[in-house]
């Protein structure tokens, strides 16, 4: 039993690929945009508070309560952002099948 523990380790480690340090982040959800601006908040109301898990449990809350006009800022500031990602990754991926490109005519 413990062999295949050890084995398994073993492909869990070598199984990673090494990250891109060039390649865009993802961007943040109109969630992740609105929890931004409520932890400001929320702290300066909330001064004495020091869990994180209530901050998020009482931001999640008021997000799932709040009406699609409430929501429109920041999901109008996320798609704006994605967009911006999505032609970044564009030229970043272009920018790897030209590459692939030059080494496939090198190994030729």
């Amino acid at each position: 039993m413990k062999k295949k523990a050890a084995e398994k380790a073993k492909l869990a480690k070598r199984s990673q690929a090494a990250k891109d340090p060039n390649k865009p982040m993802r961007p943040p959800s109109a969630f992740f945009d609105f929890m931004e601006e409520f932890r400001k908040t929320f702290k300066e109301k909330n001064y004495n508070n020091k869990s994180v898990y209530v901050v998020g449990k009482t931001g999640g809350d008021k997000w799932k309560i709040s009406s699609e006009a409430k929501k429109a800022p920041n999901v109008a500031k996320a798609n704006k952002i994605k967009s911006e990602y999505n032609s970044k990754m564009n030229a970043y991926n272009k920018k790897q099948v030209n590459t692939i490109a030059i080494y496939v005519e090198i190994l030729k």
